[in-house]
C-alpha cells in the first residue's frame, strides 16, 4: 500500500512540474525559428562556396583576358615595327627618286603622309591596349589579393574548429566509448552523445555522469566565444507514453535539449545569445530504427558548434 501511495505521489509531482500550453507553443515556435535559421546557415554556407567557385572562374576569365591583351599589344607591337620598317624603306626610296619627276615625288609624298598616318594610328591603338591591360592587371591583382584574404580567414576558420575540435576530445576523453563521439565535418563541430550517456528512459533529467561530461563541454565553449552552439534532442521511432503532459517525442527531444542548455549556461563564461536548444523528436535519425542498437544511437543529444561567418561575408561583399 505504501508502495502505490509513493508511486501515486510521484506522478502528481510530475504532472504538476510539466510544462504549460503557452510554454509549449513558444517551444514549437523557437524550434521553427531555429529550424529555418538552421536552413539559412546551410544556404549560406552552399551560397559563399558557390561564390567562391565564382571567384575563381572569374579570375580565370580576367587572367584569359591579360593573356589576350599582352597577345593583341605585341601584335601591334610588331605592325607598328613593320611600319616602321616600311616608313624608312620609303623614305630611303624617296631620296632616290627625288630627281625623277615631280609627279612620282608627289606620289611618294602621298605613300609618305599615309604610312605616317597608319603609323600614329597604330601607336594610338598600342597606347589604348596598354592602358587597358593595366587596368585589367590592377583589377586582377586586387581579386587575387582579396580570394587570397577569403582563403586565408577560411582557413584560420578551418582550423580553429579542428583546434577547437582536438581541445574538447581531450576534455571528454573520459567518456569515449561510453557512447560519445567528436568529429569535424563541412566547417563544423559535431558532438553526439548518446541517451545511455545522459537520461534515463523517457527522462530529460541529467545523470551525474552526463551532466560531468556536458560541463566539461561546457569549460571548452566558455574559451571560444566566437562560436554558436546549437543543441537538438533526437528520439527513436518508439511512440512516447511516459507523461501524459508530453505530446510525445517531439516534445521529449526539446525537453532533453533545454536540460542540456540549463546544465551549460551554469558556466557564467558561456553568452547565452550563443545558445540554442531544438527539438527534432524521432525525425534526424542516423542508424535504422529496426534494431535495437540502431535505436540506441538515434536516441541522442547532439551539439553543433558553428564559426561566425561576418568576416567572410564581410570579404565576399568586397570582391
Amino acid at each position: 500500500m505504501i508502495k502505490k501511495l509513493s508511486i501515486l505521489a510521484l506522478t502528481i509531482t510530475l504532472f504538476t512540474s510539466c510544462v504549460s500550453k503557452k510554454i509549449y507553443t513558444d517551444l514549437e515556435d523557437k524550434y521553427a525559428n531555429l529550424k529555418k535559421e538552421n536552413r539559412s546557415l546551410t544556404d549560406e554556407m552552399a551560397e559563399l562556396a558557390n561564390e567562391k567557385t565564382k571567384i575563381f572562374n572569374d579570375l580565370n576569365a580576367l587572367e584569359s583576358a591579360y593573356e589576350s591583351a599582352v597577345s593583341e599589344r605585341d601584335k601591334l607591337q610588331s605592325d607598328y615595327a613593320a611600319a616602321k620598317s616600311n616608313l624608312e624603306t620609303l623614305k630611303a626610296s624617296y631620296k632616290a627618286l627625288e630627281e625623277n619627276s615631280s609627279a612620282s615625288i608627289a606620289k611618294n609624298s602621298q605613300k609618305n603622309r599615309e604610312l605616317l598616318a597608319q603609323l600614329e594610328a597604330k601607336e594610338q591603338a598600342l597606347a589604348a591596349e596598354n592602358k587597358r591591360l593595366n587596368t585589367l592587371k590592377q583589377e586582377l591583382e586586387s581579386r587575387s589579393l582579396r580570394v587570397a584574404e577569403l582563403e586565408n580567414v577560411i582557413a584560420s576558420k578551418d582550423a580553429a574548429m579542428h583546434k577547437l575540435k582536438d581541445a574538447i576530445s581531450k576534455a571528454l576523453t573520459n567518456f569515449e566509448g561510453k557512447g560519445l563521439t567528436v568529429e569535424q565535418r563541412n566547417g563544423k563541430v559535431y558532438i553526439s552523445m548518446e541517451n545511455k550517456l545522459l537520461f534515463e528512459s523517457g527522462s530529460w533529467y541529467v545523470g551525474a555522469q552526463g551532466a560531468q561530461a556536458v560541463k566539461q563541454l561546457g569549460s571548452v565553449l566558455a574559451e571560444n566565444p566566437e562560436i554558436s552552439v546549437l543543441i537538438e534532442g533526437h528520439t527513436d521511432n518508439v511512440p512516447y507514453k511516459g507523461n501524459a503532459q508530453l505530446s510525445g517525442n517531439w516534445d521529449l527531444s526539446a525537453k532533453r535539449a533545454t536540460a542540456i542548455v540549463n546544465i551549460l549556461r551554469e558556466n557564467d563564461a558561456i553568452n547565452p545569445e550563443n545558445l540554442t536548444a531544438a527539438g527534432r523528436g524521432e525525425f534526424a535519425p542516423i542508424a535504422s530504427n529496426e534494431t535495437s542498437e540502431g535505436k540506441a544511437k538515434n536516441r541522442r543529444i547532439e551539439v553543433i558548434l558553428t564559426p561566425k561567418l561576418d568576416e567572410i561575408s564581410k570579404l565576399l561583399n568586397e570582391i
